[in-house]
């Protein structure tokens, strides 16, 4: 029987994540042989994959990253079974790290085929699922490129969001957050209302008059009446239009102008669930 050292075994568990059980019995089944102990894992990863597809990953860490010049922002979500894995140390390093390597790429696709330490997203995923004994996905990922690009995480990695603004001015940083931890907070669901659906506004329209119909109002006054109650939809749930969190006497718009000649130009929101 090949002699297995502590070295070996404390080798593999850094490069799988795999408990030290694990990556012994992998080491002894490979005869010290360890490539192969990595691929009896990887394949331990798949068979218990297999098991768990059809179970629902819901928790897990939401996490949004900037480039260096914050001209390019991502957002993902990691995706596990339990709360208890999504605030794991190690789980929460994944997430990451595979957050920092997502923005180099365009769309979720290109992200999952992408080279992570000598294997691709989508394998190293299977991989984990096998070490944690949980499905493992990556549930959302958006990707936002402005001018300037700012970020916030809420406590927890339950919501991330990334905010572009049109110029880079003295204070963009703190702008950027506080707009994101508004898009956070208050969950809006556009940027301005242009960006708001058509059959949304349709139906906040039918709402709105059925609601004076049934208060009693004539006919000929509900069309007015309605654009009022819509006005008040648009500065409720787009963001620019919302008031601002920290100070609700300035609209979100004008608190970006606060700091010079600029504008939100877009937003992205990914959360748990």
């Amino acid at each position: 029987m090949t002699k297995i050292t502590a070295a070996e075994v404390n080798k593999l568990r850094k490069t799988t994540g795999a408990g030290m059980m694990d990556c012994k019995k992998a080491l002894v089944e490979a005869e010290g042989d360890f490539d192969k102990a990595i691929e009896i894992l990887r394949k331990k990863g798949q068979k218990v994959a297999a098991k768990r597809a059809d179970r629902e990953s819901t928790e897990g860490a939401a996490i949004a990253k900037v480039n260096a010049d914050n001209t390019v922002g991502v957002s993902i979500v990691l995706g596990c079974e339990t709360d208890f894995v999504g605030k794991n140390e190690n789980f929460v390093n994944l997430a990451h790290e595979l957050a920092e390597l997502a923005l180099n790429y365009a769309t979720k696709e290109e992200f999952l085929a992408a080279n992570f330490n000598g294997i691709s997203v989508s394998e190293k995923l299977i991989e984990q699922t096998g070490v944690i004994g949980e499905k493992l996905d990556i549930n959302a990922f958006v990707r936002l490129e402005a001018p300037f690009v700012g970020s916030y995480i809420h406590a927890g990695n339950k919501i991330a969001t990334l905010v572009g603004l049109s110029a880079k001015v003295d204070g963009a940083e703190v702008a950027a957050k506080d707009v994101a931890m508004q898009a956070a907070a208050m969950n809006p669901i556009a940027l301005n209302e242009e960006g708001v659906d058509a059959s949304i506004v349709e139906k906040e329209i039918e709402i709105a008059k059925d609601q004076l119909r049934a208060e009693g109002k004539p006919e000929a006054m509900l069309d007015n009446i309605a654009k009022g109650k819509l006005n008040r939809f648009f500065k409720d749930n787009t963001l620019v239009n919302q008031a601002f969190i920290k100070d609700s006497k300035l609209s979100v718009a004008d608190y970006v102008k606060t700091y010079g000649d600029v504008t939100v130009t877009g937003f992205e929101r990914v959360a748990l669930g």
